[in-house]
């Protein structure tokens, strides 16, 4: 197609939850009580493991990324969608879109690989405690931390490039409350079988190598446990994973759900009911 017949998209169009004004109303509510919350909550446990000397240490310190993360993650994401719940005119600017897109996506693979290096903190810590001081000490801790954060933002570039170079020849509606890769994609009028399939491909290989990394270590923490003759001991280490192991299940089921199905298989608004469902549920 040349490019005289070609339309510049300049803005999308994010049709979001529901048209009706009734409902945005109460969605703008249940929100907002999650969004408060998720400041509250976060704030305190990184304000707590600051202030208490006790804390610092590495489970507390990774502990402190995942809350700072997840503010980040939720104030990228709801707070347009406050907007456009309050308002007639859902636009959003391409500049916008693409910003929004790049930092979602960025701290979703922040915490993908913020889950590996937590899960790998417990191994050392339950396989190997009386060597646990010495590998994971404060400064592994900080290049674990600030590698994790370039590797996220590093990664993000190619998708979003990628997916900002199909044509749209003017379609702009984006069925979601924000600019989400795969929404974004499925606006191309060209072929983009070939850029589906390598993001699926992409998908597979980022969210199955850090999943089978954390289950292998969790095969051998609880190997390791059942090894602890105190049942006492057993609890304590138990519960010092279990809240980790429901983020990696939310999460990663999440994203299993998002990214390795068939788009063709997927009904119209799937992706932003996930995307609450995830939303939602990370804050509690």
């Amino acid at each position: 197609m040349s490019w005289k017949n070609q339309t510049v998209v300049t803005e999308f169009i994010l049709l979001g939850l529901s048209s009706e004004p009734r409902t945005k109303v109460i969605l703008f509510s249940i929100f907002l009580l999650v969004y408060m919350i998720t400041l509250i909550g976060n704030i305190s446990i990184i304000t707590l493991i600051l202030s208490d000397i006790s804390l610092h240490t590495p489970m507390y310190f990774l502990l402190g990324n995942l809350s700072f993360l997840d503010l980040c993650y939720s104030s990228s994401t709801v707070t347009r969608m406050f907007k456009d719940l309050m308002s007639v005119k859902k636009t959003i600017s391409y500049a916008e879109c693409a910003t929004q897109m790049y930092i979602s996506l960025s701290l979703g693979e922040n915490e993908c690989i913020l889950l590996v290096v937590m899960a790998y903190d417990r191994y050392i810590a339950i396989c190997y405690p009386l060597h646990y001081t010495t590998i994971m000490s404060k400064m592994v801790c900080v290049r674990l931390s600030i590698s994790t954060w370039i590797c996220g933002f590093l990664h993000s570039v190619p998708h979003v490039s990628l997916t900002l170079s199909v044509d749209r020849c003017g379609n702009n509606e984006i069925n979601h409350f924000m600019c989400e890769l795969l929404e974004i994609l499925s606006l191309g009028c060209g072929n983009i079988l070939i850029m589906e399939f390598i993001i699926f491909v992409v998908g597979v290989i980022v969210l199955m190598a850090p999943v089978t990394f954390i289950i292998t270590s969790y095969v051998q923490i609880i190997v390791s446990i059942l090894k602890i003759t105190s049942s006492a001991g057993q609890r304590k280490a138990f519960s010092t994973c279990g809240s980790h192991m429901m983020v990696v299940t939310m999460f990663y089921g999440s994203a299993m759900a998002a990214y390795m199905k068939p788009r063709s298989s997927s009904l119209p608004g799937t992706d932003k009911f996930i995307a609450i469902f995830y939303l939602l549920l990370r804050q509690w």
